[in-house]
């Protein structure tokens, strides 16, 4: 049991009790599967989003219809969210197909909503806010998933501020201040830098816990885990895009 300096540790994370060392290497294999399907999907998900957004962006029938018509552009933001509130409470009692299916239409939906921002934002800083947005987000992965330091305090703070966050922008839509807005865009940007490496150790610590092999409801935990980074790359991202994005003129 040499490659395994905390043996007790790891059978107890694994949520069964072990008998071999074969079964320990069987569990670090499901999760390392398990935290690969996660980061995959997430990049589909994201994919999916992108050339979404561009195609639409490209009808210009579509884009128009989106962007003069409120009770459409309101109806997919609520699809959205409730998307995404059915897909989080309800995911464990679908099954998994259905589960990718429904990750896969919010993503496409989303990417319709996010098409408006190519007629805010020049492409080419829409395009290079996405690569610094991919840089920082995989840092902070990085960060949350090595880091020893439990970064709980930090999620909690980042969640509070998420809060305040929603409720200036809200307030913002009143005031229409763009001194203000900008402050609104730093902040989102370092409440979603820290969610992401608090949202990365959490996933992979519930993974480590529950991922003693990989089966349908494992799966699912992954890919539940994949929405959540997913919502924090595209919230990063239009926070960044407000800080760095080129607008048309």
């Amino acid at each position: 049991m040499a490659n395994y300096p905390n043996f007790d540790q790891l059978q107890s994370k694994a949520g069964y009790t072990t008998e071999s060392n074969n079964r320990v290497i069987y569990s670090e294999n499901a999760v390392a599967t398990l935290m690969r399907n996660m980061y995959i999907w997430m990049a589909l998900a994201l994919t999916i989003t992108g050339f979404t957004a561009y195609a639409v962006a490209n009808s210009y029938s579509l884009l128009y219809a989106i962007a003069s018509t409120p009770m459409l552009f309101y109806g997919l933001c609520f699809a959205e969210l409730g998307l995404v509130y059915f897909l989080s409470s309800r995911i464990f009692k679908m099954s998994f197909t259905t589960a990718g299916i429904l990750f896969a239409a919010y993503s496409i939906i989303n990417g319709v909503t996010l098409s408006l921002i190519f007629l805010i934002y020049e492409i080419g800083s829409i395009v290079s806010t996405f690569f610094i947005t991919a840089g920082t987000f995989g840092a902070m992965a990085v960060v949350g998933s090595f880091l020893k330091k439990d970064l709980s305090f930090i999620g909690r703070f980042a969640l509070m501020a998420l809060i305040g966050l929603i409720i200036a922008g809200v307030v913002n839509i009143f005031m229409r201040s763009e001194g203000f807005s900008f402050i609104i865009a730093i902040v989102g940007v370092l409440v979603f830098t820290a969610l992401t490496a608090y949202d990365a150790q959490k996933l992979k610590n519930i993974i480590e816990e529950n991922g003693y092999e990989v089966n349908e409801n494992t799966q699912k935990l992954s890919l539940l885990g994949a929405l959540e980074l997913y919502l924090d790359f595209v919230n990063l991202f239009l926070y960044l895009l407000r800080l760095l994005g080129s607008r048309r003129n």
